[in-house]
């Protein structure tokens, strides 16, 4: 039989003060994100800067079809996304398991290492990573006397490898951000649950499986979300270690959207435009995300 509970209807002081609180938050949101967010539509609808602005329409978004730069910006952007995105998150959930294990010794410190990176300034880790990852770096110094390689890898000025090295370089530092979530999701779990598998004789790659993964849906929907959205506006790192190159190679969406407004000829309505396709995907993606993972019950 279902219980119906009772609501408790508000007073008018109670209610009064209620919209006393929202109002400020919703007045900040208004003002900070949504006009300045429709401002930036009518930008895309313009072309130039300054008192120089003239509205040409849709023909920026048109022009996105023809622009080689453009696509090339994209494509490096998806890539990163279906590449970096499913690692880390992988990577996440291992580590967050194994330093979950109560018998694990130093657990603390171990967690303090990983979650570490995230908090380091974007440009000072930036700057070690491409040092480090330089011709005559500790990198290719190591590879080298480990009989890995035979001669240095190019990571700064080679296409491919200078891919590779974006990659590393967010993985590296976004991978602790993630753990603590599905830190906090494991120690969730009713521990009573794995006794009870273990009873079973399940082994740990069905409790992992089964019983972990399951469990953690909501934090991995989470995750992958927010990590889709920061690939998607990707900046420092690109910015700092490779400055886009070679040949723009590494060029990210929003690199090109300050190169459009600050490093070319300014053209703010173009750059604007770009910026909307940036939107428009996280939008898409993050529907699909909570279409795929969300909850059954809903």
């Amino acid at each position: 039989m279902k219980q119906h509970l009772k609501v408790k209807n508000m007073t008018p002081k109670e209610n009064a003060w209620g919209w006393a609180f929202v109002t400020p938050a919703a007045l900040l949101i208004l003002i900070l994100v949504f006009i300045p967010m429709i401002r930036a539509f009518f930008t895309s609808l313009e072309s130039g800067m300054g008192s120089q602005m003239q509205f040409v329409g849709f023909d920026n978004y048109i022009r996105m079809f023809s622009d080689a730069t453009f696509r090339k910006a994209a494509g490096n952007t998806v890539l990163y996304l279906i590449i970096q995105v499913p690692l880390m998150i992988v990577l996440s959930m291992i580590i967050s398991v194994l330093l979950n294990d109560k018998k694990l010794k130093c657990r603390g410190l171990y967690r303090t290492a990983i979650f570490l990176p995230c908090i380091t300034s974007l440009v000072a880790y930036s700057i070690v990573m491409k040092g480090m990852f330089a011709d005559d770096g500790i990198v290719n110094t190591l590879l080298m006397n480990l009989n890995m390689i035979e001669q240095p890898i190019h990571w700064l000025t080679d296409p491919v490898w200078a891919k590779v090295l974006i990659i590393i370089s967010i993985t590296w530092r976004w991978t602790g951000y993630n753990m603590i979530f599905f830190l906090s999701g494991l120690q969730n779990i009713d521990p009573s649950v794995y006794e009870a598998a273990d009873i079973d004789g399940t082994s740990a790659w069905n409790k992992f499986f089964k019983i972990t993964v399951p469990m953690l849906k909501p934090i991995i929907l989470f995750t992958s979300i927010t990590s889709t959205i920061g690939t998607l506006q990707l900046f420092d790192e690109v910015m700092n270690i490779t400055g886009g190159g070679p040949a723009n190679a590494t060029l990210t969406l929003s690199q090109y959207i300050y190169n459009l407004s600050f490093k070319y000829t300014p053209n703010f309505g173009y750059a604007a435009a770009v910026s909307f396709v940036i939107v428009i995907a996280i939008v898409i993606l993050s529907v699909i995300q909570l279409k795929v993972g969300g909850n059954d019950d809903d």
